[in-house]
């Protein structure tokens, strides 16, 4: 029966007793040494239910990362299935079309595909010879601008530091150079990160500065015709195989009609030997030179050596889907909280024997949560009062083109939009003690959160990997950059069988192995009891919103407070 709503599972829980203090956490066990669980059988198609369950949830799960769905990448088969699958399930629940008639929002694009990849190098002539940097396992390179043949020729070469001009802060990594026409080989993250030094941007906390998508954006701006990052792990949060499983596919962009913006002619990364060789070759020390790009008053340096590179691409201008589903309000159906999580993924590889990137984790748990949530909502009595928006933006692994377009052709105006609490990759480690909130700070919604976790004995922790600059890699970044506040928030670290070292080694072992590799796949043995204890929190956030009157509101020392402020018609009145 589809009447075990939220307030019913928590009263349940609680009988159970609170989770045990941090006091009480049990002797860190190696996770290598904990028996998996028995296999879940998961819910059959058709006889969901209207709670939030670990066996409707892995259903959800197995389907979308199955085989059948090709890795989902936009513009193939695998979309059409899973745009396909989420509409079927929000149909069956009784939610409305979120776009007029449709349940999907087409997105523009132009789909940019490498062609005889392994076959392009990096020629770098410097000190009277010419070193080449192969594809793949020195160097990725590809074209921003949607060219069909690309070649760049004897473009000299600049180290600009982080590629940062904030004047802000102020810095400017471009200070006293042109670098127009040249490549210029720029650092991942920020000087904060790098010097360790709280006082610089955000000190250990990654900046927007500290993106690779702004670092081709300032490259653009500066009129490079290059720009190359030097990959390191620690910097960008995830390993070099990571860079080569996303860039060595078909690349999207929206169209120039849609992004008017200046874009590079070539984009692309080294890893940090193939820099060290470069830096050599030209009688320069990338050591030396990377210690300096964390100073006040950094230089660019011009290397003394020009790069090469031709390559062919195939360009289709095609689009791809947003799928959209809305539950009216009761009484206030203008406005409405968004719970949103990403459909696309990788895709497959041609090459190998499994080279498809099921995404099991990412994004398949986002969906699964997506799809609980809409059923709890739209078997809600009474109904809420505020309208709720379930969104799967397309194209988030590709610079979140999909979000971004939805942030500029709304269905709701952004105004009238409370919140947008955002799921994607969905930690699966067990029951913890605590949930992260990444974005910790910014806005009242922690708050909100707090409430709907103290029943349980649970706690928010602040993000404790705040280098890695999760918060702009997802699609709640294009709601705040308009002004909507956003909860971005996923399983602790504090893990009950095991504490904070057993969390962070399961985080840690899925970043290494599975993230962006064809090994994100589902597991029927996954222990999905602290999951579905978040996506009951996150219930709980949206269903208090969707009955309030008032709007949450930026923190006073949010980056993002005067965006709202600037929203036309924004709604004035605080949450308590």
């Amino acid at each position: 029966m589809r009447h075990l709503l939220l307030p019913c599972l928590i009263v349940l829980l609680c009988a159970c007793g609170p989770a045990p203090s941090g006091d009480q956490a049990a002797p860190a066990t190696p996770v290598a040494a904990k028996p998996a669980p028995p296999a879940l059988k998961p819910t059959r198609d058709g006889h969901f239910s209207a709670a939030i369950t670990a066996e409707d949830f892995a259903a959800h799960v197995q389907r979308l990362a199955s085989d059948e769905f090709e890795g989902r990448k936009p513009g193939t088969i695998g979309e059409r299935m899973t745009t396909a699958y989420l509409i079927d399930q929000f149909q069956r629940m009784g939610l409305k079309p979120g776009n007029g008639t449709s349940f999907l929002q087409r997105v523009p694009m132009v789909e940019t595909t490498l062609l005889e990849r392994d076959a392009i190098t990096l020629d770098v002539a410097e000190g009277g010879g010419v070193e080449k940097f192969a594809y793949r396992a020195d160097a990725i390179v590809a074209t921003l601008q949607g060219k069909a043949e690309v070649e760049l020729k004897d473009s000299d070469v600049v180290f600009a530091g982080y590629g940062v001009s904030a004047p802000e802060v102020p810095w400017n990594d471009f200070a006293g150079v042109d670098v127009k026409g040249k490549t210029v080989i720029v650092l991942i993250n920020d000087p904060g990160f790098g010097n360790h030094d709280e006082s610089l941007f955000r000190g250990k906390t990654m900046t927007h500065y500290g993106r690779w998508t702004y670092k081709f954006e300032e490259c653009a701006r500066q009129g490079a015709a290059a720009c190359l990052i030097v990959h390191d792990t620690a910097g960008a949060a995830y390993p070099w195989d990571v860079v080569v499983n996303s860039w060595s596919g078909p690349q999207f962009n929206l169209p120039v009609s849609e992004d008017p913006e200046p874009r590079m002619l070539v984009a692309g990364w080294l890893t940090t030997e193939a820099a060290q060789r470069l830096f050599a070759q030209a009688g320069a020390d990338f050591t030396a030179l990377r210690k300096s790009a964390d100073l006040r008053g950094f230089q660019p340096s011009p290397l003394g050596a020009k790069l090469s590179t031709h390559f062919r691409n195939s360009i289709r201008n095609t689009s791809s889907d947003n799928v959209v589903a809305l539950l009216p309000g009761s009484t206030r159906p203008d406005e409405a909280i968004v719970y949103s999580a990403h459909w696309d993924h990788l895709g497959a590889d041609a090459a190998g024997s499994d080279r498809i990137f099921n995404g099991a984790v990412d994004n398949g748990t986002g969906l699964a949560a997506l799809l609980e949530l809409a059923d709890a909502f739209a078997h809600q009595q009474p109904a809420p009062q505020r309208s709720l928006l379930f969104f799967a933006p397309t194209l988030e692994e590709s610079n979140l083109l999909g979000s971004r377009y939805y942030s500029v052709h709304p269905v709701v105006p952004l105004a009238k939009t409370v919140a947008d609490i955002n799921m994607d990759m969905l930690y699966i480690i067990g029951r913890t003690r605590d949930m992260k909130v990444i974005g910790y700070g910014q806005s009242q919604l922690d708050d909100y959160l707090k409430d709907a976790l103290a029943p349980l004995g649970r706690a928010i922790v602040a993000d404790g990997e705040s280098e890695k600059g999760y918060f702009y890699r997802s699609d709640q970044f294009n709601f705040a950059r308009k002004g909507v506040p956003v909860l971005y928030a996923n399983a602790g670290f504090d893990k009950l069988d095991g504490g904070a070292g057993a969390g962070r080694a399961a985080i840690d072992d899925y970043t290494l192995h599975r993230y962006h590799t064809t090994a994100d796949e589902y597991d029927p043995h996954w222990d999905l009891s602290g999951v579905i204890e978040n996506v009951q929190a996150l219930h709980a956030v949206g269903k208090r919103l969707a009955d309030e009157s008032t709007f949450p509101q930026w923190n006073p020392d949010s980056e993002f407070r005067a965006a709202r402020e600037a929203t036309p018609k924004s709604a004035p009145k605080s949450a308590p």
